[in-house]
């Protein structure tokens, strides 16, 4: 299938009926050359809701891409079925993916400048093209993350569950975890929840690798939220093997010491006030200091890089509802 070059995206003007690609320019590099974003679309024959989903916004977060790709694989078969429009990104962040690295390539987070600026510094403008030439015209969006360089996470999902369109999306993706959370100013997620899209970002386990069990489990979920919109033919919503947790915050446990650490729990494990989580010992391996979990909660994410300075991440707790 060949892939179109283009300066504008507009949805209505997507051939019905088929899955197309495209190249489309938001940027130019330092040598003038332009910088494409990789997009998929694939429109019904029938009207319906337009839904995104983006992946890589950070370089490094793989598992979204693969997600992204399986799921247009499936609706090869169901094209003729699809009610509406889904539209994809699976590389968001191109400079950074480019790079094999987290931030954009000015060093910024990327999912920190959203929506950009039209006359910010690289990231915010690129942010900013983005933002206008592609999220705008979406009903809804599926943000597809991973943890970052250091870091494992479980499958889990951040939503505004005080309204009520995100939280069906959210209990509709079955993950381990869903954590209420508003959305970080700055983030794609909440840029296009103030521009009244609903969106939810999904963490699909860990940076710099493919999983295909996670991977596998957020599909279903995709599909899930794909049918109850009534793009697809309904079919009976697929429930994960694992009961979802519902925490109502969470944070992060930092070190106050550096040295190298051990963090015990595993991701999606119960943990009770005052359980030794980690451990932190000096270059001869004596311990420097044990931490303690500091109230009952459940393992979100945890740090996986034992070279720790003060400051560092332990683990990532969220507190049940």
């Amino acid at each position: 299938m060949s892939v179109q070059i283009i300066e504008k995206l507009n949805f209505k003007d997507i051939p019905k009926g088929q899955i197309t690609k495209y190249k489309l320019e938001i940027f130019s590099d330092a040598t003038g050359s332009p910088t494409y974003l990789p997009v998929i679309a694939a429109r019904g024959p029938k009207e319906g809701p337009v839904v995104g989903f983006t992946a890589a916004v950070h370089g490094n977060e793989l598992n979204g891409i693969r997600v992204i790709h399986k799921l247009f694989n499936d609706l090869e078969a169901d094209i003729n079925e699809l009610c509406g429009t889904i539209i994809a990104v699976p590389i968001v962040n191109v400079p950074g993916y480019l790079n094999n690295q987290r931030e954009f390539n000015n060093g910024s987070d990327l999912n920190r400048v959203m929506p950009g600026k039209l006359k910010g510094n690289s990231s915010e403008r690129y942010a900013y093209w983005f933002f206008k030439k592609v999220v705008s015209q979406l009903d809804y969006l599926l943000d597809l993350h991973t943890a970052s360089f250091g870091r494992v996470n479980s499958l889990y999902v951040r939503a505004n569950m005080d309204d009520e369109k995100t939280k069906k999306m959210a209990n509709l993706q079955h993950p381990q975890i869903i954590v209420h959370n508003v959305g970080r100013d700055g983030s794609l997620r909440s840029a296009a929840a103030k521009k009244g899209i609903p969106a939810i970002t999904v963490e699909v386990g860990d940076p710099q690798k493919f999983q295909r069990n996670l991977i596998k489990y957020s599909l279903v979920g995709v599909h899930n939220i794909l049918s109850s919109l009534k793009m697809l033919p309904i079919e009976e919503e697929k429930i994960s093997e694992v009961k979802t947790v519902l925490c109502k915050k969470s944070y992060w446990i930092y070190t106050d010491r550096g040295g190298i650490l051990e963090v015990y729990p595993q991701v999606a494990g119960v943990i009770k006030k005052g359980q030794i989580i980690a451990r932190i010992s000096d270059p001869f391996g004596e311990t420097i200091k044990e931490y303690k979990a500091p109230e009952d909660g459940v393992v979100v994410g945890k740090s996986s890089n034992p070279s720790a300075q003060m400051g560092s991440r332990i683990l990532h707790l969220g507190i049940l509802s």
